[in-house]
């Protein structure tokens, strides 16, 4: 039997399980009469399909071929990572092994220097004392008149250098480890990120893709431990783990939210945290305006504070792509390793009082630094050298806050009632995806969760951040 209306052909069974209601069925010897079949045209057709799937294969096995050689060189390149982390530890180590070395030669040379003076002394008296016991029977005035006088002053010598040398309590070397290298050790989910190359693929394919909206939503990030009455993100970052880490600047909190956009953890800065980037799966580093840059990890769900680099200039936007960290200050960007060292200053604009170079994003690669110039309302686009490519400026881009850019490469800024997406190139405007219309008020900072295809939007003076669901 063959059914037209699927297309298929069929038993008496199928016929009865799966094609009862349908109304072209028909035998195949009627349907031979209905149906031209064009058999050339037909082994055509099956020769063009395997043609193009011995091309997939080829292609397949090619990629499989590709994939040992680059597990091999990334394999090695882990491996590498640990012989660093390994010199990095030894040279620690021979460093504190010297300090103690130098504290026992000290200890030693001292405590040596008081043994010599007291055999020295020791000896004198001794001779002094048989030269005095010799003297006894003799009756020898002059003689023991000298001699006093020498046992005397000798006495004398050493009771001085006991009262200047009082008897010490036995000297120690104690080791106190640096217990902060244990705990940052200890936060660490792994020595990296892996990222597959069909990902980075898809990074070319599709940085200008304009994203659509499907709807929005509100949700209360404001905690019971607050201080003020309203709550300023200005910075917004999310993690592989599906959490969500806020920066609440107006009250000086960094908070964990969890994958409902529950705030589920806090901690208190000492500053005012402006904002926030991904360094790991679990870690993040957090600007604190003039208090430097706070690195946080999550544990166990809960934020656990890291180690901190002091810097000497204010930190306000930060981005991170492979162990480079990229900072602003209001007026220029600099490029520093993940242990505070300064490699470059990138760009610099001081060309008035208002901040002009604000929050900054880089691209998937790390070939483009995105920067925001709040007081002349533009994006500005840079070459990883720090040598501008373009400007772009719009009607909607006014009093500019944050740009940030997706895993797929697509730009995304906020602006003063608007979020925009800017093309890859950062010379045009793509889409308005929000806007006071969609109830944002003066939005501040902007975030793609990728776990979920949504965009986080925080917002000047608000408890509510807004959740932008993607199509």
């Amino acid at each position: 039997m063959f059914c037209q209306d699927h297309s298929q052909l069929c038993c008496s069974d199928c016929v009865l399980l799966n094609h009862r209601q349908c109304t072209n069925l028909a035998k195949i010897s009627e349907s031979v009469k209905k149906l031209s079949v064009d058999m050339q045209q037909l082994s055509n057709k099956i020769q063009s399909i395997i043609a193009d799937i011995n091309k997939f294969k080829v292609v397949q096995e090619g990629s499989i071929q590709s994939i040992e050689g680059l597990y091999v060189e990334e394999f090695q390149r882990i491996r590498d990572q640990r012989k660093k982390l390994n010199a990095a530890l030894d040279e620690l180590e021979n460093t504190t092994l010297k300090e103690l070395d130098d504290i026992r030669t000290t200890l030693q040379t001292s405590l040596k220097k008081d043994v010599d003076n007291c055999s020295r002394l020791k000896d004198e008296l001794q001779q002094l004392s048989e030269a005095v016991q010799g003297l006894c029977d003799k009756s020898i005035q002059d003689i023991e008149f000298i001699a006093s006088r020498k046992c005397l002053d000798k006495i004398q010598e050493s009771e001085r250098y006991l009262k200047e040398n009082p008897v010490k309590v036995q000297s120690s070397i104690v080791f106190k480890a640096n217990i902060d290298i244990e705990q940052y050790l200890s936060q660490q989910s792994s020595l990296g990120r892996i990222v597959d190359s069909m990902q980075s693929l898809k990074l070319k394919i599709n940085q200008d893709q304009v994203l659509t909206v499907k709807r929005k939503c509100e949700y209360n990030v404001k905690i019971l431990s607050d201080t003020r009455a309203n709550c300023v993100i200005r910075g917004i970052c999310s993690l592989p783990s599906g959490h969500i880490i806020v920066a609440d600047s107006s009250n000086k909190k960094v908070k964990l939210l969890d994958k409902h956009y529950n705030v589920s953890s806090h901690c208190d800065m000492p500053s005012s945290p402006v904002a926030i980037c991904q360094i790991t799966a679990s870690e993040v580093a957090v600007t604190l305006d003039e208090a430097g840059v706070q690195f946080m990890s999550v544990s166990n769900g809960q934020l656990v504070n890291g180690r901190k680099l002091q810097l000497p200039h204010e930190a306000v936007g930060i981005a991170h792509h492979k162990e480079a960290l990229y900072i602003t200050d209001g007026f220029a960007l600099y490029h520093y390793n993940l242990t505070g060292t300064l490699v470059k200053r990138l760009y610099e604009d001081t060309g008035g009082k208002s901040s002009r170079v604000c929050k900054c994003a880089l691209s998937p690669a790390g070939d483009r630094i995105y920067v925001i110039n709040y007081a002349q309302n533009k994006l500005i686009t840079l070459t990883k050298d720090g040598s501008l490519i373009s400007t772009f400026t719009d009607p909607e881009l006014q009093c500019p806050w944050d740009v940030h850019v997706t895993p797929d490469g697509q730009v995304l800024c906020c602006a003063y009632n608007t979020v925009l997406q800017v093309d890859h190139k950062g010379k045009k405007k793509l889409a308005t995806l929000a806007s006071q219309r969609d109830g944002l008020c003066k939005p501040v900072s902007v975030c793609y969760n990728s776990n979920i295809h949504q965009i986080i939007v925080g917002q000047y003076a608000n408890n509510k951040i807004i959740v932008i669901e993607l199509q």
